[in-house]
C-alpha cells in the first residue's frame, strides 16, 4: 500500500508589504499555496492579519525576524541586537555569529523572540508553525530560545530546512558552489535541530525545499524537482509577491513575480498530483493524525 503524501506550500514574509500580501493571497486563492509566515513588525502586518482572517483555510505561522528587518522591542531594551532605529543587522553571517557568541545578545534574544510570539498571539490567529527570516531560527542559540518558549506558547512545528543537494542541482545547476556550501551548513544545523526538537516532541517536515533555490523557485525548477522527491511530508516555500514602484522588495528584482507565477502554474499543480501529493497546511496535517 502506498503511503499518503502531503505537501505544505508556504509563502514567507507575510506582512512585509502590500505587494507581498497580495501575492500570497493570490497564490492561496488561485494556486497551490496553503500556508504563510507572518512578520509581526512588517510594514503591512495589519493588512496581512485582516487578510488571514478573511481566508481561514490559510495556515499562518510566525516568521521570526532577527536580521534584515525591524524589532518589536524598543532599541534601548535590546541594544546588542539592533541599531538606534531598531533595525537588525543586514549581514546574516555577522548577526548569526553575534547571537551565538555574545552572551548579552543571547539574553536579549529571549526577550525579543518572546515579544514577537506575544505580538502574534495578540492578532487572534492560531499559531500554525514557527520559522525564521533568513533562517536565523536554525542558529543553535536562537533555537534554544524557541525551545525554552515552546511550552508556554504551544509551538507545534518548527521549520528545519533540509533538501537533497543532488535534486536541486539536477533541477537547476546554476550557483552550484554556493548551493553546495549552503547545503553543508544547513545539513549540520538540521542534525542539531532534529535532536533538540525531538526532546520536546516538536514536529518538523521530512524535507523542506526552497533554501538552495531562494529567489528562483520558478515553474521550470519545480517541474524538475517534484518528480525527484521521495519524502512523504514535505514543505515547499517561496516568496511570491507583486512589485509596486513605491514599495521595497523582499528579494531579487522580479523574483516575487516569478515565484508567484510558479505557485499559480497549472502544470506545477498537476505535477504534484501526479506525484501523489495532497496539498495541506500544518494544522490540517496535525488534525488528520497523519503527522
Amino acid at each position: 500500500m502506498t503511503s499518503p503524501r502531503y505537501v505544505i506550500v508556504n509563502g514567507d514574509d507575510f506582512g512585509f508589504s502590500h505587494g507581498v500580501n497580495e501575492g500570497i493571497i493570490q497564490a492561496h486563492t488561485e494556486g497551490i499555496l496553503t500556508s504563510t509566515s507572518l512578520m509581526v513588525a512588517g510594514e503591512a502586518v495589519d493588512e496581512a492579519v485582516d487578510l488571514a482572517k478573511q481566508h481561514p483555510s490559510l495556515g499562518v505561522g510566525l516568521h521570526v525576524v532577527l536580521g534584515c528587518g525591524k524589532a518589536v522591542l524598543p532599541p534601548e531594551q535590546i541594544p546588542h541586537l539592533v541599531d538606534e532605529q531598531g533595525q537588525f543587522p543586514d549581514n546574516p553571517a555577522q548577526a548569526g555569529w553575534r547571537y551565538y557568541f555574545n552572551q548579552a545578545a543571547r539574553r536579549e534574544l529571549h526577550q525579543e523572540i518572546e515579544a514577537q510570539l506575544q505580538c502574534f498571539l495578540a492578532t487572534g490567529l492560531s499559531l500554525s508553525h514557527v520559522d525564521g527570516h533568513l533562517h536565523h531560527h536554525a542558529n543553535p542559540a536562537v533555537l534554544n530560545v524557541l525551545m525554552a518558549l515552546a511550552p508556554k506558547y504551544n509551538i507545534p512545528i518548527i521549520r528545519l530546512p533540509y533538501e537533497e543537494l543532488t535534486y536541486t542541482l539536477k533541477a537547476d545547476s546554476q550557483g552550484w558552489l554556493a548551493k553546495g556550501l549552503g547545503w553543508s551548513v544547513f545539513r549540520l544545523l538540521r542534525r542539531h535541530g532534529e535532536r533538540v526538537l525531538s526532546v520536546q516532541g516538536i514536529r518538523y517536515a521530512e524535507r523542506v525545499y526552497g533554501l538552495l533555490q531562494s529567489g528562483a523557485v520558478t515553474e521550470s525548477y519545480l517541474m524538475r524537482l517534484i518528480p525527484q522527491i521521495q519524502a512523504n511530508v514535505v514543505e515547499l516555500y517561496a516568496h511570491p509577491a507583486i512589485a509596486y514602484p513605491h514599495e521595497p522588495i523582499n528579494g531579487p528584482e522580479g523574483a516575487g513575480e516569478r515565484e508567484l507565477a510558479a505557485l499559480l502554474s497549472p502544470p506545477v499543480k498537476a505535477q504534484l498530483q501526479a506525484s501523489g501529493f495532497q496539498l495541506t497546511n500544518y494544522p490540517e496535517l496535525i488534525a488528520s493524525a497523519a503527522f
